[in-house]
């Protein structure tokens, strides 16, 4: 048995900024690097090389004693975005080669931006991943039962991959119809593939079949999944095979974990590429839901101001696990079991615009500066105005304090891009147009939470909002009041907050299947009878868990299994993922109990209007849930100080408060200083090496025993003392 080694280490790239956290012995540290997109592995290991040197130690050391790596990675996002993917064909079944192009009702309008969406009648269906000119089909058909109807023509098979070949194409996706319920014509697809044409004479093509992917039904979401992962495939496996060759050579030989967006980690090599897709933000939502027990919370929102983006997503009751039936990946549709999570361009690095197309309105975003050229004011040759560049006009960022002194700010060159910009072609002041870069940008933040709350049937009144990532607290007083939240969570931990959470997070795989059991008889209410067509399923699934579970190194008893089943009634289009109380059925009493739990959850999210029991209940789809429960960060508690926050006074400077419409003299105090009991009351500036806490009057930040802030509202007037006290007129 391997002896465990002292320190674990979680790294999340972002599109401005690589974070990471280190634990080691009883201590941890944060650091942030600029996320370097030409090659990740040079972010990847400078975060680590700053963590390791604020421990007093050399990268080496430090790795030599790293028991686990945590990764969450954005190359999937970027790769998407930059349609730089190899060159693959399709392989589908005679007469469904457009099954893709034709896509869904909605899909000319899947994953377009806000600005999209307010000019539809120029929208388009996305560019396709794989051209019609590479799609063939195939001679043969599966029906709905898995009988073989038409046996796998692999003459005219052959012929069609000599074409495919003499394209010059790099992979293969296989997806035929109702392959999930008999694969064998998919895998002899591939059993051909590699004998004509093995790996000696073209090099490694990989080939992917549909029912590996996703063994569910719906051709159409089976399809854009499996293109997905092939997609990306290569992109991943490159990127994770030069970061791991440098961690080998610097000592580490123990696993790299990858962050999923389902909610979980794995080992690399049993990684889909399509689960490392916003992996980053989910393991926030994971991370929110571990720390608002810990303080009491049932309902939070997580949110993440980045350089590039603003994310967020919901815990309600305690829970995450609000999945999306299908979700969007980039513009494509899918069927996988994603923990919701949203996302809009609205970060440090966001750039402001003037949209002359709708009378010279300003816009925040989506487009970003990133870490280069950044925003202007890090004189590395950008010239776009962006909300980093507002906030130091503002005087929210000491501009000898940025990243706590790593990068002097240039307090002009952030003057001229927003006068040259914003300001002049508006016929405003800079500072005018800086604070209402501000406004625009926390309305932005602010709208998307009430609309992710509002829209289901939440009151936002009754959620604690949790605010991270680097610019997180400098704004979260602007868009958690805009969304009618009172109570704000600043975490010590909040600028990388999603590298933190994958440290609280659990190895957990999902295992799915397709199955039509009807659960009530429709009319005679009766209960299903045949417990064995639910439990084969399940017994499935689980081989497959346990099979997987032991090959990364665990034992049968420490997997917890959890599972749901995609349930709806006869007659209704909605279907429901409700959570088993049981994991197979044994007994009636088990068919009620999974009965019940169906019709509170139904109840719940569609109305008691619309119980219907009449139309009998139908399980379209079984999902396992395979869980090895990992050691969680402890966070460490102190004594109460008092309430006096003097030790931690640093100074004051001139800030600009919406609030009064002017500037004053503003006290600044020193995150790492301040101590249990401490009360800041607003106006006031609370800095740290990796962010600002921008506290506006009529607002208090009490440290509490963990020493995190708890941001709360404390008066929505402003008082007339704070009116009349250090007035600075606007110049």
């Amino acid at each position: 048995m391997q002896q465990k080694k002292q320190a674990t280490i979680d790294i999340d790239i972002g599109g401005t900024f690589t974070d990471c956290f280190i634990r080691y012995k009883d201590k941890s540290v944060i650091a942030k690097s600029p996320t370097t997109g030409y090659d990740l592995s040079v972010c990847f290991m400078k975060s680590i090389e700053k963590g390791a040197a604020e421990l007093g130690l050399t990268t080496e050391e430090l790795l030599t004693d790293t028991e686990v790596i945590r990764y969450s990675t954005t190359v999937a996002m970027n790769k998407l975005i930059q349609r730089k993917g190899p060159k693959l064909a399709l392989i589908t079944s005679e007469g469904f080669e457009d099954v893709t192009f034709i896509g869904k009702g909605s899909q000319w309008q899947d994953g377009i931006s806000s600005q999209e969406a307010r000019n539809v009648a120029k929208v388009d269906k996305p560019q396709p991943l794989i051209p019609r000119e590479l799609v063939v089909g195939v001679k043969e058909r599966i029906d709905s039962n898995g009988n073989v109807v038409r046996p796998l023509n692999e003459e005219d098979f052959r012929n069609k991959l000599q074409y495919l070949v003499d394209q010059g194409v790099m992979g293969f996706v296989v997806c035929l119809l109702w392959s999930f319920k008999n694969p064998v014509h998919e895998q002899r697809i591939k059993q051909i593939i590699k004998e004509d044409y093995p790996e000696f004479f073209l090099g490694n093509m990989p080939v992917f079949l549909s029912h590996a992917v996703l063994p569910k039904r719906f051709e159409y979401s089976r399809a854009n999944v499996t293109i997905l992962n092939a997609y990306l495939h290569q992109t991943i496996a490159e990127e994770l095979a030069g970061i791991g060759d440098e961690l080998r050579d610097l000592g580490y030989d123990r696993s790299l974990l990858m962050v999923y967006n389902t909610g979980g980690m794995g080992e690399v090599y049993r990684t889909a590429a399509v689960n490392t897709y916003n992996g980053g933000p989910v393991s926030g939502v994971i991370g929110s839901s571990y720390i608002g027990k810990l303080y009491g919370y049932d309902n939070v929102v997580f949110s993440d101001m980045g350089g590039t983006s603003f994310d967020l997503g919901l815990v309600v009751d305690g829970s995450t696990r609000f999945y999306q039936f299908h979700p969007v990946i980039d513009r494509w549709r899918v069927d996988l079991p994603i923990i919701e999570t949203k996302s809009i361009g609205a970060g440090g690095g966001s750039i402001a615009w003037i949209n002359t197309l709708l009378g010279n309105r300003l816009e925040v975003g989506p487009q970003s500066a990133g870490s280069f050229p950044g925003p202007a004011a890090f004189d590395q040759g950008g010239t776009e105005p962006t909300v980093t560049d507002a906030d130091l006009i503002l005087g929210y960022i000491d501009p000898d304090y940025y990243h706590g002194g790593e990068l002097t700010l240039n307090l002009e060159k952030a003057r001229k891009a927003i006068h040259d910009k914003i300001a002049r072609p508006l016929g405003i002041d800079v500072v005018e147009a800086a604070a209402l870069i501000k406004k625009i940008v926390d309305g932005n933040m602010g709208n998307i939470i009430h609309k992710e709350t509002a829209l289901k049937g939440y009151d936002p009144k009754d959620f604690v909002l949790f605010a991270m990532g680097g610019a997180g607290a400098t704004h979260c007083c602007g868009y958690g009041f805009h969304a009618g939240i009172s109570n704000i969570v600043v975490m010590q931990q909040s600028p990388v907050f999603c590298a933190f959470s994958s440290s609280l997070m659990d190895i957990k795989h999902i295992y799915e299947e397709s199955k039509h059991i009807i659960l009530l008889k429709p009319g005679t209410k009766e209960f299903l009878a045949d417990y064995d067509s639910f439990n084969e399923v399940v017994y499935r699934l689980k081989d497959k868990a346990l099979r997987d579970i032991r090959g990364e190194g665990f034992k049968e008893e420490q997997v917890v299994f959890e599972l749901e089943a995609d349930m709806k009634f006869g007659g209704q289009l909605n279907v429901k993922r409700t959570k088993s109380p049981v994991l197979t059925l044994e007994s009636r009493e088990d068919v009620q109990a999974l009965w019940d739990q169906f019709t509170k959850e139904y109840s719940n999210a569609y109305s008691p209007l619309g119980v219907y029991p009449e139309g009998g209940v139908e399980i379209e789809n079984i999902v396992l849930h395979a869980i090895v429960v990992q050691p969680k960060y402890e966070l460490p508690e102190a004594v109460p100080q008092g309430t006096d926050p003097s030790a931690a006074w640093k100074g004051k400077r001139e800030a600009y408060w919406e609030e009064l419409k002017e500037y004053r003299n503003t006290d600044i105090y020193q995150m790492e200083k301040l101590s249990c009991g401490n009360v800041v009351s607003g106006p006031a500036i609370i800095e740290s090496s990796n962010t600002t806490v921008v506290l506006p009057p009529g607002a208090a930040y009490t440290v509490d025993k963990y020493l995190n802030g708890l941001i709360t509202k404390t008066d929505a007037a402003v008082p007339d003392a704070i009116r009349s006290a250090d007035r600075i007129s606007i110049v």
